[in-house]
């Protein structure tokens, strides 16, 4: 099951906020860095505070991600391994945590977990409940197949523990959880969002800012060794949906995020790192749509389904890294200044979340309606009028509610300029 854009573009927005009270411009295409943090008030991550404005670009590959799906979705012949999608969203995912989490720690000496986690729930839940009561109430007044099944699916989904009853079925997926078994993929982000914090707070406070990196790029690792322990054609379920099999995609963006911190703009190897990223990108994003338009991820290709189930998994990680960073440090490179047209950085910056929510149920209600002569034309449609709904009529007032019950944290003075 694939996967829409991931639900960090507000988060992004929250941090801008957070920077204009403290001065900074983080206008698009304008990165006017705060005032300069002093060697020791950095902690080892002179750069974590500079790079927090949006990445327009990644708002356009969002947009980009999320077509994919939708087509994924609707015809899957036209893109058998439109599930790609997964794996990118889930880095750019780990990216976008990450450095907002090192810019916290940064200014302030440490990270509000309780802050943290407020502005998860209330950025995600509110939406995510609206959809479940939507699909518990087609279920319970009318005959449509789509929908049965949905009261359990929305409990589970509620909970974000989609993932898990999925990871646990050795078989064909049941319909415990088909009528939203989309949100597996959300549950997983959930789960590293829970636990991903808690051990880089953990390393931050207890060892230097080089061991951090190194930290971060062994635990890169530890998932692709458990897959290869794992691995047998019975458990492919269980790598594909676990979190902890996972986690290296997730990772690789975090791994991007603290290198990219530890790095002053002056230091010879971000140029290192943005040439090849430049040089890397387009190759990068060709053979990602190379699999997304030609190999059935989620079918059983024998050796091929092996491969890609234990290394293939870290190897799109790491090129979706390649893009991330390419993105990060060239804003003005070609493939950046496409993905950062106007259309595409507005849908993926605010109607992200609301498409990945939507477009599954969306797909299953024509489906059980009967509709086959312009099915992918009026899912888009009818993805993009509720997306809409969902965000101006839930997701904003929820978001705005978010910012008025921030309460700032003294900063030691250690981190005072």
């Amino acid at each position: 099951m694939a996967k829409a854009p991931d639900s960090t573009a507000e988060a992004e927005q929250e941090q801008e906020q957070e920077q204009e009270q403290e001065g900074a411009d983080t206008a698009v295409g304008v990165r006017r860095p705060p005032a300069p943090v002093a060697p020791r008030a950095s902690r080892g991550f002179p750069s974590a505070v500079s790079r927090t404005g949006r990445v327009s670009g990644l708002d356009g590959l969002r947009t980009l991600a999320v077509a994919v799906v939708v087509v994924h979705h609707v015809e899957p012949d036209v893109l058998p391994g439109g599930a790609v999608a997964v794996d990118v969203f889930f880095t750019i995912s780990g990216f976008v945590i990450t450095r907002l989490l090192l810019a916290e720690y940064v200014r302030r000496g440490g990270i509000s977990l309780r802050s943290f986690y407020r502005r998860r729930w209330l950025r995600l839940v509110p939406a995510l409940l609206a959809l479940c009561a939507f699909c518990v109430l087609l279920a319970s007044t009318t005959s449509l197949w789509g929908f049965d099944g949905s009261l359990q699916a929305a409990g589970l989904s509620a909970a974000f523990l989609t993932n898990v009853v999925r990871a646990m079925e050795a078989g064909p997926y049941s319909e415990l959880t088909r009528p939203l078994a989309h949100t597996w993929s959300l549950a997983v982000e959930e789960q590293f969002y829970l636990l991903w914090p808690l051990v880089l707070l953990f390393v931050l406070r207890r060892f230097r800012a080089r061991t951090v990196l190194l930290c971060t790029a062994a635990l890169c690792v530890l998932p692709l060794l458990w897959r290869c322990v794992l691995w047998n054609p019975e458990a492919a379920h269980r790598i594909y949906n676990g979190t902890d099999t996972r986690a290296d995609q997730l990772l690789a963006g975090a791994l991007v995020a603290v290198a990219l911190a530890r790095l002053r703009s002056d230091d010879p190897r971000l140029a290192l790192l943005r040439t090849w990223s430049g040089r890397l990108a387009w190759p990068a994003l060709a053979l990602l749509g190379l699999v997304a338009w030609q190999v059935p991820v989620t079918e059983d290709l024998g050796v091929w389904t092996a491969v890609w189930y234990t290394v293939g998994f870290l190897a799109v990680a790491a090129l979706s890294a390649t893009l991330v960073t390419a993105l990060e440090l060239r804003p003005e490179a070609h493939m950046s200044r496409l993905l950062a047209l106007t259309p595409l950085a507005w849908v993926g910056r605010n109607l992200s979340y609301g498409i990945y929510l939507w477009h599954y149920p969306v797909v299953r209600l024509l489906a059980s309606l009967g509709v086959n002569e312009g099915r992918l034309a009026a899912t888009v449609v009818l993805t993009l009028l509720m997306a809409l709904l969902s965000y101006y009529a839930i997701e904003k007032p929820f978001l705005r509610r978010a910012r008025v019950g921030k309460v700032p944290t003294p900063a030691p003075a250690l981190a005072v300029t």
